[in-house]
C-alpha cells in the first residue's frame, strides 16, 4: 500500500514474506525493533533506515 502524500509501505515478514501490521515512511528509523508476524507467529528483530529493512545483529 502506498500513499500519495508520503511514501508509506507495510513491512513484510522476513520469515514468510507476508504483510505485517507495521507501516514505515521515508523518514522512519528503527533500531532493534521487534517485528511480529500475525500469520507465522514469529518475532524478528529488525532495523529500518531510509526505507531499507535489515536484520538486527546481536552482539
Amino acid at each position: 500500500m502506498q500513499n500519495k502524500e508520503t511514501d508509506c509501505k507495510f513491512v513484510l515478514c522476513p520469515v514468510c514474506g507476508n504483510k505485517t501490521q507495521t507501516m514505515i515512511q521515508e523518514n522512519t528509523e528503527m533500531k532493534n525493533f521487534p517485528l511480529y508476524c500475525p500469520k507465522c507467529k514469529k518475532e524478528t528483530i529488525i532495523n529500518v533506515q531510509d526505507m531499507k529493512i535489515t536484520f538486527a545483529v546481536s552482539k
